[in-house]
């Protein structure tokens, strides 16, 4: 508990902590209670110092409850957005606590002063707030400076691999290229190089043959590599019985082995230098059992609860672990693993929500709907009703004589 709360409430000043924690308990305990259990004769809100009841305080808890929830995100996450909007939000509360006091409030100096107190308390955090600018909008060092010269990419032939290469070129990381498709490596190594001024190199791997892993870790032994990046996988949809046993192997080989070998042979050195990050291409599909994608949703579930544990157990030797948990993308996924084509968000989102969680917190899905699908579903519902929801959603994709 102790070494969790460290690390929830780290980076940030206590002023800001106790901000926070309001935030989340008004959002998740007080404006919950206030919306749909208290009666709607007692309830009241007030908004710029005028007060509403019944059922205009009830309508107007919503934007309460969605000022006080990206409150919490915003600084939780510490996000830029955060300036100018959290200071100007408690400067609309100290205004409102001095024309609540006049208009509502006692008559007379008890009036006036009932109102000035609250009105420079909050107008104090509201300057506060401002100030704090820099903290919001801090940048961080570039990935080359945090974690060192060269990273390993799997799956870089295309699709999140090829955009995790290129972003982390873009920060003067020089990168490893790893996949089957020699030619399509070649071809990224040179744009990389050419645009960015980065030194590369292409090592050809099937990563879901065995000992594969380890053979392109030999290759790589000559270098630093400071980032792992583990995204070579593969997906293969249907219904279990109709799936070639060969492929399921090559897919677990793939998707759940070959990252944990190439993890616990590249892991030594970044200890030993005190730095490093590893990477994990997850996916949402791994957060509920998912009918006609039954090994596919098992082995991202593997690789989630894989790389959130190590980010626990290699946090204080100041490597940053990070699982990037999409859902449909817009790559060769769909092709390869047999599905029908369906729309998906650009790789390079993914990649941009993946790098922005690094350091920040063990896992992370990309989007806003797909973090709704993987987390209100379970949470809400026994998992036996979502299988079979979640068996109405893929079998959309999937096609007929494989379903």
């Amino acid at each position: 508990m102790t070494a969790w709360l460290s690390t929830l409430f780290s980076g940030r000043p206590a002023w800001m902590n106790a901000l926070m924690v309001f935030c989340a308990y008004m959002s998740f305990v007080y404006v919950p209670w206030d919306l749909f259990v208290k009666p709607v004769a007692e309830d009241h809100e007030v908004w710029f110092g005028i007060l509403f009841s019944g059922w205009a305080a009830k309508v107007l808890a919503v934007p309460h409850w969605f000022v006080y929830g990206a409150g919490a995100y915003g600084f939780y996450h510490m996000r830029s957005w955060m300036w100018p909007w959290a200071a100007l939000y408690t400067a609309q509360i100290a205004f409102g606590m001095l024309v609540w006091s006049l208009v509502y409030g006692p008559e007379g100096l008890a009036g006036v002063v009932g109102g000035l107190v609250p009105f420079a308390a909050f107008g104090y955090l509201t300057v506060v707030l401002w100030r704090a600018e820099p903290r919001f909008g801090e940048t961080r060092a570039p990935l080359c400076e945090r974690y060192g010269e060269w990273a390993l990419v799997t799956g870089a032939s295309a699709g999140i691999g090829a955009e995790f290469a290129r972003a982390l070129a873009r920060e003067g990381v020089s990168c490893v290229l790893s996949a089957r498709r020699e030619e399509r490596l070649a071809e990224l190594a040179a744009e990389l190089e050419q645009r960015h001024g980065v030194r590369t190199r292409v090592a050809t791997a099937d990563l879901s043959q065995p000992g594969e892993a380890f053979r392109l870790a030999e290759q790589v032994a000559d270098l630093e590599i400071g980032m792992l990046v583990n995204n070579a996988g593969v997906g293969y949809a249907g219904r279990f019985h109709k799936l070639e046993t060969t492929r399921l192997r090559d897919m677990v080989v793939l998707n759940c082995v070959s990252p944990v070998v190439l993890t616990s042979l590249l892991l030594p050195a970044m200890r030993e230098r005190g730095r490093g990050a590893v990477v994990v291409t997850g996916s949402v599909a791994g957060r509920q059992p998912l009918p006609l994608h039954s090994v596919y949703a098992a082995t991202k579930a593997f690789d989630q609860l894989f790389g959130e544990a190590i980010s626990v157990e290699l946090r204080a030797d100041g490597i940053d672990v990070v699982v990037i948990e999409p859902g449909p993308t817009d790559t060769e996924f769909q092709q390869v693993a047999g599905e029908l084509g369906h729309p998906g968000e650009p790789p390079a989102q993914v990649v941009a929500v993946a790098l922005d969680a690094l350091g920040r917190q063990p896992s992370v899905v990309s989007g806003w709907m797909n973090w709704i699908r993987a987390n209100l579903a379970t949470r809400l519902f026994p998992r036996s009703f979502v299988a079979h929801a979640a068996r109405r959603f893929v079998e959309k994709f999937t096609p007929e004589e494989m379903r």
